[in-house]
């Protein structure tokens, strides 16, 4: 039969299928955690690991009482770490990826900057936070601290997409007439921004460790981090998991997001 012949399928059927199925299949996955979850704090017995009804009834007391010991509502909290995180990620995106073109496009640049690059990769960002407490301020560390993290697998995806760009297009692009202003900005940007894409999603989660670190660690007045280690500190462990419950749904949303914004632009750019 010829595609002109083919009978027409709707298939907003198939796609409600595929959503319901994706929807009992992550409820059924969250199910068995919290069963396992469960499981585990009757099996140790330690107050460190409340059961999930505890833990429920201390994130309905927060969302109506708010954190009585540091004066912050939990949405306060949050809008600080998120405020704190995007500030990095903001800046990490600004260097990364035309840093990443530039280093992608010329053999002399990333001969030059390789070696300082793998130095630094491997150094986990959280060791940074002290120096950057004391250099920077209890302002700025954190948000630096996120940079750190984010910046490098940003980058290196950045660089990774140019040089994975068939040769044949940028030749073929210069074949047309194009100057190199006009090959970078229509062939190699377009081309990279799949890995660059992946690079942000890679970025987010390791975002969200680095600002919570940091928060911890530089013990900030608000944000998620200071409110895990108030409340802990003092045996609140029960209100300690609901923090842990937020990075994890915070964590989830933006990189949801990406992913979204991902699918978008590709399917935009028609590379899909």
């Amino acid at each position: 039969m010829s595609e002109s012949n083919k009978p027409f399928r709707y298939d907003g059927d198939n796609r409600i299928h595929r959503l319901l199925r994706a929807v009992l299949i992550s409820v059924i996955s969250v199910s068995m955690l919290i069963c396992v979850w469960w499981v585990a704090s009757v099996a140790i017995g330690s107050p460190a690991i409340p059961a999930p009804p505890a833990v429920w009834e201390a994130f309905v007391n927060l969302m109506n009482h708010g954190d009585r010991i540091l004066g912050y509502t939990m949405m306060d909290h949050v809008s600080i770490s998120l405020e704190r995180f995007l500030l990095g990620f903001a800046i990490a995106f600004a260097v990364a990826v035309p840093l990443g073109l530039l280093i992608g496009y010329s053999k002399t640049l990333d001969e030059f900057t390789k070696p300082v690059l793998e130095l630094l990769r491997p150094i986990a960002p959280i060791a940074w936070a002290p120096i950057l407490l004391f250099a920077a301020g209890y302002i700025w560390a954190p948000i630096l601290v996120v940079f750190i993290g984010i910046v490098f697998p940003l980058l290196t995806n950045t660089i990774f997409g140019v040089k994975k760009i068939d040769k044949n297009l940028m030749d073929a692009a210069r074949t047309l007439g194009a100057n190199k202003l006009q090959t970078f900005y229509k062939v190699m940007f377009p081309c990279t921004v799949p890995y660059i894409m992946s690079g942000i999603k890679i970025g987010l989660g390791i975002g969200w460790m680095c600002i919570i670190a940091a928060e911890l660690y530089t013990q900030l007045n608000g944000g998620i981090g200071t409110f895990i280690l108030a409340h802990t500190t003092v045996g609140n462990w029960a209100n300690g998991f609901v923090g842990i419950i937020f990075i994890s749904i915070m964590g989830l949303l933006t990189v949801g997001l990406a992913e979204y914004a991902h699918k978008v632009i590709v399917k935009r750019m028609g590379m899909e």
